[in-house]
């Protein structure tokens, strides 16, 4: 079984408990300072991954299948930097740490869907970093449709052009081109 499957069934499985909620547009799924003891699956809508520092800046964004925590405080349960916040009515898992980490340790066959999962997310963040060294505009823009097409289809472009630390005028022009 590969490890995305192994991952998937880790979170779809009945061995894991987790409880099922909705969330309102502009209600936060994690407080900045809060410790960050859950992930979240989304089932649908759409969230905001946001780094407080004397602005906003959204660092992350998740839709339909994506898996959302404050990393790094998630796997050390310490107080985040971070803030979730939904901005569509978002239905998401919601699991807590004990419980993934329990499933983990007792079903060792979980421990590569985790690994993948670690992986991913170390790949996702080297390509984020390069997304934001790059100049132009339009070249940050066909990279993330690239990765990420379903993207502009789940999440408002006032969002994503936050994301790409561009106006929304800018990534309108640059789509309507």
């Amino acid at each position: 079984m590969k490890e995305a499957q192994l991952l998937e069934k880790i979170i779809t499985s009945d061995l894991l408990p987790s409880k099922e909620k909705v969330f309102k547009r502009g209600e936060l799924l994690q407080e900045v300072n809060s410790i960050a003891n859950e992930v979240f699956v989304i089932i649908e809508g759409a969230v905001q991954v946001i780094f407080h520092d004397k602005e906003e800046y959204i660092i992350r964004l998740g839709y339909k299948n994506s898996i959302i925590a404050a990393i790094p405080a998630f796997f050390y349960e310490t107080p985040t930097n971070l803030s979730i916040e939904a901005i569509r009515t978002c239905r998401a898992k919601v699991i807590k740490k004990k419980d993934f980490d329990q499933i983990i340790e007792t079903h060792p066959e979980f421990q590569k869907g985790l690994q993948y999962l670690l992986v991913d997310l170390i790949r996702q963040q080297s390509e984020r970093e390069i997304d934001l060294l790059i100049n132009s505009p339009k070249e940050r823009i066909r990279r993330v449709m690239e990765r990420s097409p379903q993207l502009f289809q789940e999440v408002p472009l006032k969002y994503i052009a936050t994301y790409l630390r561009m106006s929304p005028e800018t990534l309108s022009r640059i789509l309507k081109s």
